[in-house]
């Protein structure tokens, strides 16, 4: 199938509405009906503000960068897109065309 890869950027201890910026990109994509994402914590990073962000041992809380993704269809990244602009986030973003399946026929 050919579909579409999205891949947010956010930090860790971004909000929006009250959640995690990524907690809410999850269920926002959930609820449009996209079918899968994950989010991953970032070892370290920097951004276009060029700090450099980094865990240490003893730091408890941090603003390390986390990747959101989805592999969609172009017609959901769309639509997905369209309402991040909506809400005004100002996010940045990669989308790149994928293929993508299943190895085997049982799946959905």
């Amino acid at each position: 199938m050919n579909g579409c890869f999205l891949k947010f950027y956010v930090a860790e201890n971004r909000r929006h509405h009250h959640l995690l910026a990524y907690e809410w990109l999850l269920e926002e994509a959930q609820r449009l009906g996209l079918q899968g994402g994950s989010a991953f914590r970032a070892l370290a990073g920097f951004g276009r503000q060029g700090r450099l962000h980094e865990e240490h041992f003893f730091e408890l809380a941090g603003d390390l960068p986390v990747e959101v993704s989805f592999v969609t269809t172009p017609e959901e990244a769309d639509r997905f897109l369209a309402r991040l602009k909506g809400e005004g986030l100002n996010l940045f973003y990669l989308r790149v065309p994928v293929d993508y399946g299943f190895c085997d026929d049982a799946a959905p």
